[in-house]
């Protein structure tokens, strides 16, 4: 492993791969066309979005605000410390799961004693990255990948499963089911080395389409 620190997404980097999948996919190329670029939307990376991440698995993205924003309440700052200070029943009563509570709590725990080490992750490749992620407790490969994708700002970083992208997809490609994410991973293959750009042209057709 490396100590340079890995290429992170700009604004000036997701203008050079739209225009770079533009010439490459006349799909992606009439996306670009009806909604403009998309956002380039990081986030802070850390153990709060981590976080973020998990309370998103199975369910609505409004869901998983409202309680971020309870926790965020509760704990004022959201970090490892803080909640491994917070009583279980007020995590419940905020909206956590049990479940989730054990996955956040065994990360934060593993963060505090420094056996995942967050920071180091700007240092490694993305499948590295990624490995040291799923080895923890409740984040696969759908929330390491978006971690990458949009606190890590890694350009080339396909989202498996997200069913955003899987619908988005569906619909540019005019199918009448919406396609398998085993398809889906195959497919973007041919976006590498972009496939964030192609990600977020993708989630901002989708979001547009709810607006139409």
């Amino acid at each position: 492993m490396g100590w340079a620190v890995a290429r992170r997404l700009t604004a000036e980097l997701l203008r050079e791969g739209c225009d770079a999948l533009r010439t490459a996919d006349a799909n992606l190329a009439r996306l670009l066309d009806r909604n403009g670029m998309p956002p380039l939307r990081l986030r802070p990376a850390g153990f709060a979005t981590l976080v973020h991440l998990i309370l998103q698995q199975q369910v609505s993205l409004a869901s998983a605000q409202a309680v971020y924003g309870r926790l965020e309440s509760l704990l004022g700052e959201v970090s490892p410390g803080s909640f491994l200070k917070a009583e279980h029943d007020a995590l419940r009563g905020a909206g956590f799961s049990h479940q989730k509570i054990e996955y956040v709590t065994s990360m934060a725990a593993r963060i505090e004693d420094g056996q995942l080490p967050l920071d180091g992750l700007v240092h490694m490749s993305d499948d590295e990255a990624i490995e040291v992620l799923v080895a923890e407790r409740g984040i696969g490969p759908w929330t390491a990948s978006v971690y990458l994708l949009t606190a890590l700002g890694r350009p080339d970083v396909w989202a498996p499963g997200d069913r955003a992208l899987l619908v988005s997809l569906g619909r540019m490609l005019a199918t009448d089911d919406v396609p398998a994410n085993e398809d889906a991973v195959a497919l973007a293959e041919k976006w590498r080395p972009w496939r964030s750009v192609a990600a977020r042209i993708l989630w901002h057709d989708y979001s547009a389409a709810e607006l139409r």
